[in-house]
């Protein structure tokens, strides 16, 4: 089994990233089959809590304010509507649901309040609750953490030297700092990026090379394509090859072997053949339903039937434990 690294050097991950491609993914798929059930893919559901009116200028996306891309701004849904769309996810056979809010940060405040009693009523369910609300502080993620939150996305986009060209309104460090207020709360950490910015082949290998360096390595780590979305700044992009997404996943999961490596946007684009591209190279993690957010993705039952032609298997909730048992342990354990 590969030893988990924490102190991996950009030539390093760049000959890895390099490799002819089939011998990339017949290596990835190694190290997948060693570090987890080969076939499992945990299966998670998106759901906009609150949508548009974000006063970022992530340059990526459609819930910014500043950009017109006729998405409409809504409020903070009800907690009786989230649980209700929970269920439904449940039903489709995702066993994680996380909700998204369209804020810079959380602020405490009525709203927060109701987003704790989400996570309360979700995780009723005996689903994974995550969350991604924007940028948290320390007692906000213990706040979380107490109401029985799993996980929380924070994606960090893409290498910190690029990070400057696709946001202004927060710095690479904030992002960090979020982190780091989740994993000193418990809470499992979910953190990748998107390719298809108008990135180098060298920000891609730097984004993996900060996640694979972080203390601990992320639990789950989203794979994005960007979709471009007519009204942002990114709407010409040119679409990520097919190939260029197989050589990310491979280098992820080499590089952080007990990661979730999720599939996300830009799915909808893939056939079943390209999927399983993805799956062979080490992806264990999708999203599930109509939409992820504001853009769409492959619904349920399509997913469904991808899973009996490859003979996948939805993995359950709860699996690798939650993280609070984790860091407990290791609190506990004589030095």
């Amino acid at each position: 089994m590969v030893d988990i690294r924490h102190n991996w050097t950009r030539e390093e991950i760049k000959a890895i990233y390099d490799r002819p491609l089939l011998k990339l993914v017949l290596e990835a798929a190694n190290v997948h089959n060693e570090h987890h059930v080969f076939g499992e893919v945990q299966v998670s559901s998106l759901l906009s809590i609150k949508t548009g009116g974000c006063s970022e200028d992530c340059a990526y996306c459609p819930q910014a304010a500043r950009y017109q891309t006729g998405v409409k701004v809504q409020a903070l849904m009800k907690t009786d509507e989230v649980l209700e769309a929970a269920s439904a996810a449940k039903a489709g056979g995702a066993s994680r649901f996380c909700m998204g809010a369209a804020w810079r940060e959380v602020r405490d405040n009525s709203d927060f309040d109701r987003v704790i009693d989400m996570v309360k009523a979700v995780n009723s369910l005996d689903m994974e609750v995550c969350c991604t609300l924007g940028m948290i502080t320390a007692n906000q993620a213990e706040r979380l953490a107490d109401a029985g939150l799993y996980a929380y996305n924070h994606n960090i986009d893409t290498s910190e030297e690029h990070y400057g060209e696709i946001i202004s309104t927060r710095t690479f460090d904030d992002r960090l700092n979020t982190l780091s207020n989740v994993r000193k709360a418990g809470i499992s950490v979910c953190s990748g990026g998107i390719i298809g910015l108008g990135e180098k082949e060298d920000d891609r290998i730097g984004m993996l090379l900060t996640l694979a360096n972080l203390p601990e390595h992320p639990e789950s780590v989203p794979i994005n394509t960007l979709v471009p979305v007519a009204g942002t700044p990114l709407a010409e992009n040119v679409k990520v090859p097919f190939d260029e997404l197989v050589r990310m996943i491979a280098t992820a999961r080499i590089v952080m072997p007990d990661a979730a490596v999720r599939l996300s946007a830009g799915r909808l684009e893939l056939s079943v053949a390209e999927q399983a591209m993805c799956f062979m190279a080490g992806a264990n993690s999708i999203f599930a339903g109509d939409k992820l957010l504001t853009t769409p993705n492959p619904e349920f039952n399509s997913d469904m039937e991808m899973f009996r032609i490859l003979g996948l298997k939805p993995k359950a909730a709860f699996a690798d434990g939650h993280p609070k048992n984790k860091q407990n342990k290791l609190q506990h354990e004589p030095a």
